[in-house]
């Protein structure tokens, strides 16, 4: 599998964060560039970034209906949603949510 690798500015657009908050975090030494060219351009692997390759993270489901009349269908939306997580290998970790936003 080929690895991409981004510049500071993509990396910074991926994880949602300032170019400024990328740079302290590598001089705190949360975050390691995995290259630097002689002029100075950081780059940054996308896989490494984005935590792909960490499987101690869940990956959380959200699963939501108005009104208790709608019960069935959120175990429905639940089974759903933790059935494309097992296809995709992921661990998941479900939040119900059974409320309107009218109150």
């Amino acid at each position: 599998m080929t690895k991409r690798f981004v510049k500071i500015g993509e990396a910074a657009e991926l994880l949602g964060v300032s170019i400024e908050t990328l740079r302290r975090w590598e001089k705190s030494g949360e975050l390691v560039r995995d290259r630097k060219t002689k002029g100075g351009t950081r780059y940054y692997e996308v896989g490494k970034l984005l935590n792909a390759e960490n499987n101690d993270y869940a990956t959380v489901c959200y699963a939501r209906v108005s009104s208790n009349d709608q019960k069935l269908d959120l175990d429905r939306q639940q089974e759903l949603l933790e059935a494309y997580c097992a296809a995709k290998g992921w661990r998941t970790q479900t939040i119900r949510d059974l409320g309107s936003g009218m109150n």
